[in-house]
C-alpha cells in the first residue's frame, strides 16, 4: 500500500525514527499510526537483543538535585559512540531517568543486581504471610512468585512504569532509545541519596 507522506511526518514525530523506517513500519501496519508505533517497539526490541555484545565506552553522566536539595541522583548511562552520547534526545533520556530515579527510588537497574539476599528475605515474608491467612501449601509459591513480580516492578528501575507516562514501562523507554539511535544503550549505574538517611 501507498504511504502518505503527512503519516510518515506523524510517525516520525511520535517516534524519532528514521524514514525508511517509518515507512516501512506504516506499510506493515497497513497505515494504522498506533500499529505502526508497535511494530517499531517490537523492532527496538529485536535491535536491542542484536545489539547485546557491542561495547558501550561512550554516554552520559549526569547529576540531579530534586526537592529543594533534599534528593541528589548520579547516573551513567552508556551508548556506543560519542555523537550519539551528545544528542538532544540522548540526553533527554538520561534527564528522565534521573528523574524516575529520584521520583520512584528503584534498589537496582535489573532483577539481576537486586542481592540474593534480598530476594530470600522477600520471599520469606510472602509465604509467611500466604500460610499465615490460611493459604493451602500448594498455592504459596504461585503467590510469593506473584508478589516478587510485583516487588520487581517497583524495586527494578527498567520494570518500572515510566512517571510521566505509566502506559509505558523504562524498559520501553530504552528500547525506544536503542530503535532511534541505531546502538546499543545502557543504564549503567547510579546512586540516589536522600537527606537524612543514612547507609545501610
Amino acid at each position: 500500500m501507498s504511504v502518505s507522506t503527512s503519516q510518515v511526518k506523524e510517525l516520525r514525530e511520535k517516534t524519532g525514527v528514521g524514514i525508511m523506517d517509518c515507512k516501512a513500519a506504516l506499510a506493515a501496519s497497513e497505515g494504522d499510526i498506533d500499529k505502526a508505533v508497535d511494530y517499531l517497539r517490537k523492532k527496538g526490541i529485536a535491535t536491542a537483543k542484536k545489539r547485546g555484545g557491542r561495547a558501550t565506552s561512550n554516554g552520559q553522566v549526569q547529576a540531579y538535585i530534586h526537592a529543594g536539595g533534599k534528593i541528589g541522583v548520579l547516573l551513567e548511562v552508556n551508548c556506543e559512540t560519542d555523537f550519539t552520547g551528545n544528542t538532544e534526545d540522548f540526553t533527554r533520556f538520561v534527564k528522565d531517568m534521573c528523574l524516575q530515579i529520584a521520583a520512584t527510588n528503584p534498589l537496582a537497574v535489573d532483577r539481576e543486581r537486586i542481592p540474593e539476599s534480598v530476594l530470600a528475605k522477600e520471599s520469606e515474608i510472602y509465604a509467611t504471610q500466604a500460610k499465615e491467612s490460611g493459604k493451602p501449601e500448594k498455592v504459596i509459591e504461585k503467590i510469593v512468585e506473584g508478589k516478587l513480580n510485583k516487588f520487581f516492578s517497583e524495586a527494578c528501575l527498567l520494570e518500572q512504569p515510566f512517571v510521566k507516562n505509566p502506559d509505558v514501562t523504562v524498559q520501553d523507554l530504552l528500547n525506544d532509545m536503542i530503535a532511534k539511535t541505531g546502538e546499543k544503550v545502557v543504564i549503567n549505574r547510579f546512586v540516589r541519596f536522600q537527606l537524612g538517611e543514612t547507609e545501610q
